[in-house]
């Protein structure tokens, strides 16, 4: 499973002027393989939102972007010890920290819910859609495909992005076009990092949902029906019990 690019950074210096103009500078650790061997360490220099200059590990040396910062990258680069020092941060700092939040964090997994169900879409459609909605999982990386009996269906298929929940967690939802056959198997694989194997779901035609909400419906109705006629009767023999017949002439 391919591997998202990835970042890892700190806020190390900031400074409110008297007139709210902040200056502040930020190191960031970007990669994309848990090896890590492709570190690139950036070390930016902001003020008022805007870089000045920056030592990038790959160029290996300051680099500026205004006449200021120019004129202070070519200052420090001047410097040898200080130049070596910056090139040493991609092991000492990135190394460091990327493995311990990789080990601790990124490495973690959760494993998704599952729910499988079948819409009608609007009139002039395709007469009905499976959906598989895949909930609370991380890491991002998934891959939700269906297949009918045994095989992969290609055709037909839409999914949607991985949607951040804004709790750590992703969800994400694959619609197949779906015209019933008799005897066919469909189902839903999702295939995660948490999981040992594909997880598999099976479609069951046996009572489209909607059919079952109308008896689920009508069962209740009948039910609450039946209670309040028992309820009834038992209210008029109770009150047939207590009264007393008085002859007429």
């Amino acid at each position: 499973m391919a591997s998202s690019f990835l970042s890892f950074f700190l806020l190390f210096i900031t400074v409110y002027t008297a007139d709210g103009f902040l200056h502040y500078a930020v190191d960031q650790c970007l990669f994309n393989s848990t090896e890590l061997n492709d570190i690139q360490y950036i070390r930016s220099y902001y003020y008022n939102k805007f870089e000045y200059t920056r030592f990038d590990s790959r160029v290996g040396e300051f680099v500026g972007f205004t006449d200021y910062g120019v004129g202070n990258a070519k200052y420090w680069n001047s410097d040898p010890a200080k130049v070596a020092a910056m090139r040493a941060q991609r092991e000492t700092y990135c190394q460091h920290n990327i493995g311990v939040y990789y080990s601790n964090v990124l490495s973690k997994s959760v494993q998704p819910t599952v729910k499988l169900h079948s819409t009608t879409p609007s009139a002039g459609k395709h007469p009905a859609m499976l959906v598989c909605s895949v909930y609370k999982f991380y890491p991002r990386e998934i891959r939700v495909k269906w297949t009918r009996d045994g095989q992969e269906v290609s055709s037909g298929v839409t999914s949607t992005d991985e949607l951040a929940n804004g709790d750590w967690y992703y969800q994400v939802h694959s619609h197949m076009e779906f015209t019933p056959r008799s005897g066919e198997k469909i189902s839903c694989v999702v295939e995660h990092a948490s999981l040992k194997q594909p997880l598999v779901i099976d479609w069951d035609p046996s009572i489209p949902e909607s059919e079952r909400n109308q008896i689920a419906i009508g069962a209740s109705g009948l039910i609450l029906g039946l209670i309040l006629s028992l309820a009834g009767f038992i209210y008029y023999k109770r009150k047939a019990k207590g009264r007393i017949l008085v002859p007429t002439n």
